[in-house]
């Protein structure tokens, strides 16, 4: 029997005997942005999952638009459970093929560390505001790198970093596992903003083309059924994560549908030009007022653009401490009168 000097030392091993050879190996990461001592319990990659669940970036998610700004039940979906679906899926789609888990799990956890507050809006209006533009892939990469730990960065492994960077459908992994974070990312939210789109009543199932429930099914848990299945089927045994042709063809169909029926109906755009008046008048306030910054972001100011500055400051707010923001700044405040008898 083979002697392990540590608990790191017996995962190396069963990564070595049951991984695919296509799987990217723990002990091979090519290592973090800045050497540290290792840990004699946890790979890599377990320690960057571990670090990303404990930064203040991931706490924020639960209060950060998915779809709907701010919703008022308890069921609809924040970034925060899309970032557990997502991680879910991811390992779904790792574990099926025999990939990398803990990898897959720690890039889907940090890949939307940088989104703004009023979800895909926020995204579209910081990136109209900023000079170098904004997209929350980029932004999550700098959130780990730059921004968390009062400007230290959580010092992450290539791979995570990698893979944060190109979770979109326009990025290329360097990773299996980052390409099941890109794609285990599409299939959450597809899924989930179209039942939050049937529980808000902006649709109804019925409205969805029979084309698209014929292939992928009907209920949320048979959909997703359907692509993870479908991508077993298509990457078993082979140096690729991919769907089925006519699976990718219905989820990309069900992504049209909710852009031209949800994610850019009339009702939509009406809240997304509040919250760009509301981001407007922020980003213009603290790009004239760069004093009023909080400290950590103050000190950015040292090396990074007043505007890069402030697009990280108002990409980090919550909903409900953007709204609150804006009104500290904007909305006067009543008089305390004291009754003079």
């Amino acid at each position: 029997m083979e002697n392990f000097h540590t608990l790191k030392d017996k995962t190396y091993a069963v990564e070595r005997a049951f991984f695919s050879p296509f799987a990217t190996l723990s002990e091979d990461t090519k290592g973090r942005l800045r050497e540290e001592a290792p840990c004699a319990m946890r790979t890599d990659f377990q320690r960057d999952r571990d670090r990303i669940i404990y930064c203040k970036a991931f706490r924020r998610l639960k209060n950060k638009t998915q779809v709907f700004f701010s919703p008022e039940g308890d069921h609809y979906i924040t970034r925060l459970t899309h970032t557990l679906d997502v991680a879910q899926i991811a390992r779904s789609i790792a574990r099926a093929l025999s990939l990398n888990e803990d990898l897959a799990e720690a890039i889907a956890l940090g890949h939307d560390l940088g989104h703004t507050p009023f979800g895909h809006s926020g995204e579209r209006i910081l990136n109209k505001l900023c000079p170098q533009g904004f997209k929350h892939n980029v932004q999550s990469l700098r959130v780990t790198d730059v921004l968390e730990k009062d400007g230290a960065g959580l010092n992450l492994t290539y791979e995570v970093r990698d893979g944060i960077l190109n979770h979109r459908k326009s990025g290329n992994p360097a990773t299996l596992e980052g390409r099941c974070v890109s794609l285990a990312d599409r299939i959450a939210y597809i899924n989930h903003d179209l039942n939050d789109a049937v529980r808000a009543g902006i649709l109804k199932l019925e409205d969805v083309p029979h084309d698209i429930i014929n292939v992928l099914g009907r209920g949320s848990k048979e959909r997703i059924n359907t692509a993870i299945t479908s991508i077993y089927n298509s990457s078993a045994g082979k140096n690729e994560v991919k769907m089925h042709p006519a699976v990718e063809k219905a989820s990309e169909d069900l992504r049209a549908f909710m852009f031209e029926n949800v994610y850019f109906s009339a009702s939509a755009m009406r809240e997304e030009k509040k919250a760009e008046r509301m981001l407007s008048a922020m980003y213009e306030h603290f790009t004239a007022f760069a004093e009023s910054l909080p400290e950590t972001y103050k000190r950015l100011l040292e090396e990074y653009s007043r505007e890069q500055v402030v697009c990280d400051y108002l990409s980090s707010m919550t909903d409900r401490y953007a709204i609150y923001t804006f009104n500290s700044i904007f909305v006067p405040k009543g008089w305390t009168f004291i009754d003079e008898k």
